[in-house]
């Protein structure tokens, strides 16, 4: 059975915000700027949001297909 790489994906981008999130909140408690890492976390969840929809998007045209078969 093939893997599938937009659910890789999905978990590295997971995994990715977890990680920035941690890092912005150590920045907020040492009284640091996050503003770097509060961008980039918006991107991360831009694309993974993005990434969800599409990849959703093609696993439903998947199942129509098989029913039309």
């Amino acid at each position: 059975m093939e893997e599938d790489p937009d659910a890789y994906r999905i978990l590295k981008l997971r995994a990715e915000i977890l990680e920035l999130g941690s890092a912005i909140r150590q920045l907020q408690r040492e009284g640091l700027d996050d503003a770097a890492a509060q961008l980039l976390i918006a991107r991360k969840r831009a694309q993974l949001d993005h990434l969800v929809k599409a990849s959703s998007a093609s696993h439903r045209l998947d199942v129509t297909d098989i029913r039309r078969s």
